[in-house]
């Protein structure tokens, strides 16, 4: 492996099957280059964002990486993930816009939830910037293999002004050939990753020795027990009366809203360990972990036609 003066790592992936997804992956990327004029990564700091910033930086190197990033910023956000994101810009002088949900709480626009969570108030923001920014093409790391309602959508996902999603306004994605046409107003999602599992991401994690925020290894954290998942103590309301603070080795799938994403208990402290406890493991990452997805059967897909990522 050799590596750029920015430190992005240059070496080829030994798997035929990783190739072949980093292939795929980096041609979605330079056809938005191509197809739109104010493209964005939406970045988070979670693994599969870092992930499209690694593969973004490569398909474009050595030139200087075409595209600003935005975070949408809950508020209620793991500050080792934050501390993470603030490093990785500054790394590689790279542009980043913060759209902050605490914002439009302060000026009305949006109001707190009675149980905390701020995940699902990130979509008005994101389709504000979206609008204010005039970014008409948004790069996410969403994957299939997720959730369903992520398994119905394209790779190039149309969205109308207000950042809606209609399954039936879906292009046929033949060959390799994407359309990014879209009337005024609206804009398009690429999801570059949407044929990875989460078991691809960490095996091209391992092989491309991608650093991630360090919760996504096995640490001893304070959390308590609610619906099924270990939470992490925060402002944002938790522990409530009767749940009890335990010290615990736990680690992280997914990255979210402190007060919607669940630890798992693990020992997994490397990659090589995370990859053996995803091959063991029967249930999806967001499955597992995330409490915004068991609010109902088509709780991610009434979310994302009303603009959610």
């Amino acid at each position: 492996m050799t590596a750029t003066a920015d430190g992005l790592a240059t070496r080829r992936v030994a798997s035929p099957h990783l190739r072949a997804l980093e292939s795929e992956s980096i041609h979605i990327l330079r056809e938005v280059a191509g197809q739109f004029d104010k493209p964005v990564i939406l970045f988070s700091a979670g693994k599969d964002s870092v992930l499209v910033l690694h593969l973004a930086r490569k398909a474009f190197h050595p030139a200087p990486l075409p595209f600003s990033l935005l975070h949408v910023d809950t508020g209620h956000n793991f500050p080792e993930v934050i501390a993470y994101r603030d490093r990785v810009v500054a790394a590689g002088g790279l542009r980043l816009a913060v759209a902050k949900v605490q914002d439009w709480i302060d000026d009305g626009r949006l109001a707190e939830r009675p149980d905390g969570t701020r995940n699902p108030l990130q979509t008005v923001p994101l389709v504000d910037t979206i609008a204010a920014e005039k970014y008409d093409a948004v790069i996410g790391g969403a994957r299939r293999d997720e959730e369903r309602a992520r398994a119905k959508e394209r790779i190039f996902s149309l969205r109308d002004a207000f950042g809606g999603w209609d399954p039936r306004r879906q292009r046929p994605e033949l060959w390799g050939l994407y359309n990014g046409k879209h009337a005024p107003g609206e804009h398009v999602r690429v999801f570059p990753l949407s044929n990875w599992t989460e078991l691809d991401v960490w095996n091209y994690i391992e092989a491309e020795n991608i650093d991630l925020p360090e919760i996504y290894y096995a640490h001893r954290r304070d959390v308590f027990a609610r619906s099924g998942m270990w939470l992490t103590p925060g402002e944002w309301g938790g522990p409530a009366k009767g749940e009890v603070l335990e010290n615990r080795w736990v680690r992280y799938r997914t990255v979210g809203d402190m007060s919607c994403t669940g630890a798992v208990d693990s020992q997994a402290t490397d990659v090589r360990a995370v990859i053996e406890e995803i091959i063991a493991t029967r249930i999806t990452e967001r499955g597992a972990t995330r409490a915004d997805d068991k609010l109902g059967e088509a709780a991610m897909e009434d979310r994302k036609r009303e603009g959610y990522f």
